[in-house]
């Protein structure tokens, strides 16, 4: 029995061919970790933008990245409908990064909360992201539509814009920096405490379709937590938002750089 019928129906004894298996995850009978693609539909998202200062980006991008923007992308999702996960709210806070010698240029993630424990262990043991629990939650309050982020029962992040006054595309955040190319730092340990793993990885979103694109100025405001550091990232100015709605898939991605092998 392969280990796409174990996880499937949960019967059968685990063998070695099984772990071996890419996407295993355990507990082997009920595993934790999806398997590579799968789909979001309906995802709702409040896109914010605002200005910072380029030490503040530069001082939380391990090297060697190197910043491309003083801007900063909060984007607050309304997950709907999600292959495994079900249904949760979450939110990634990113800055604009290049990696020097290559042509590689995307948005580097340095604080990542959402409300499934999927989505965290997935974050966490396959792209290296550096998710933590938090609630992520989006709302049309009439006339705006509200974005909140929240750690330790503290609204860390709260954003706004108005609803549905201006037709807008997805280009309107690119033109900051590239954030649809996701870069994390993963770090694993062995049991024993040696380092497993010490990468910059890479993805991207496939099958996108946005179903509709709306824009419009936005405001944010960070509130300071231990835990939840946005506001290490502070405003300086606030820029244009956007709330847009799409489906896509998430695939596996690339290590652009591999510290263990280029060494200290």
């Amino acid at each position: 029995m392969s280990g796409k019928d174990l996880r499937r129906d949960g019967v059968g004894r685990l063998t070695i061919e099984d772990i071996l298996t890419p996407g295993f995850s355990t507990p082997w009978d009920a595993p934790t970790i999806p398997p590579f693609p799968f789909s979001f539909r309906n995802v709702e998202v409040l896109s914010l933008a605002w200005r910072t200062n380029e030490a503040a980006v530069a001082r939380l991008l391990p090297p060697p990245l190197e910043p491309t923007s003083d801007v900063v992308l909060a984007h607050v999702y309304r997950m709907n409908d999600v292959d495994w996960l079900g249904v949760y709210g979450e939110s990634n806070v990113s800055v604009g990064c290049s990696l020097p010698g290559t042509d590689v240029t995307g948005s580097y993630s340095p604080y990542l909360f959402l409300s499934s424990d999927v989505g965290i262990a997935h974050g966490r043991e396959v792209h290296g992201q550096p998710k933590k629990f938090g609630e992520a939650v989006l709302e049309i309050r009439g006339d705006l539509t509200v974005g909140v982020i929240k750690r330790n029962l503290i609204d860390v992040l709260t954003g706004t814009m108005p609803t549905k006054q201006r037709p807008d595309s997805l280009d309107s955040l690119t033109r900051h920096f590239d954030f649809s190319l996701n870069i994390n730092l993963k770090s694993v340990d062995q049991i024993d405490g040696r380092p497993a793993i010490r990468q910059l990885t890479a993805r991207r979103l496939a099958d996108v379709r946005v179903h509709e694109c709306w824009g419009g100025p936005c405001t944010v405001e960070l509130r300071p937590n231990a835990q939840a550091p946005i506001h290490r990232l502070p405003v300086v100015d606030m820029l244009d938002g956007l709330y847009w709605r799409a489906d896509f898939k998430l695939v596996p991605g690339r290590i652009i750089h591999d510290y263990l092998d280029a060494g200290p």
